[in-house]
């Protein structure tokens, strides 16, 4: 796999031991953006869909397309557990607000000298839309070694 090595804790000496992780491997070729649009939104957005993402430490505007739209959410509040589903808590204590509902976006035509790292923070633009969608975050798919 292409990838970056972090969180490396081991020295000289040391033994690797089952079940116990030695270092993450960052696969390079997995990024992608986890987008939270308000349901209102989603009527404009479809798999396929192109998008503006611009990264919180000034890089290049990244212009790519929507993998896939969630089918399902719950409420953080719900006793019976999340059931696998994004927990995403709408209210406040004194306005309803629309569901956030996750939206992904495959990074796949970032530019060489375009620094990407999860974890990152960016905006999603829906190419078309009147207003940008802010609080994205870039997402991996990491293995863990052991």
């Amino acid at each position: 796999m292409n990838g970056f090595i972090t969180n490396l804790n081991v020295k000289t000496g040391d033994y690797a031991t089952q079940g116990k992780p030695a270092l993450a491997l960052i696969d390079s070729d997995s990024y992608r953006v986890d987008a939270y649009f308000e349901e209102t939104k989603i009527p404009q957005i479809r798999a396929g869909s192109t998008v503006r993402i611009r990264l919180m430490n000034g890089g290049a505007i990244l212009q790519e397309r929507v993998e896939s739209i969630a089918r399902g959410i719950t409420d953080q509040d719900n006793r019976d557990g999340p059931e696998l589903l994004a927990t995403v808590n709408p209210t406040f204590t004194w306005v309803r607000l629309a569901q956030r509902i996750p939206v992904r976006v495959r990074l796949t035509d970032v530019p060489e000298d375009t620094l990407i790292s999860a974890g990152m923070t960016c905006t999603v633009m829906l190419n078309g839309a009147a207003k940008p969608h802010i609080g994205a975050a870039v997402k991996h798919m990491a293995a863990a070694l052991f």
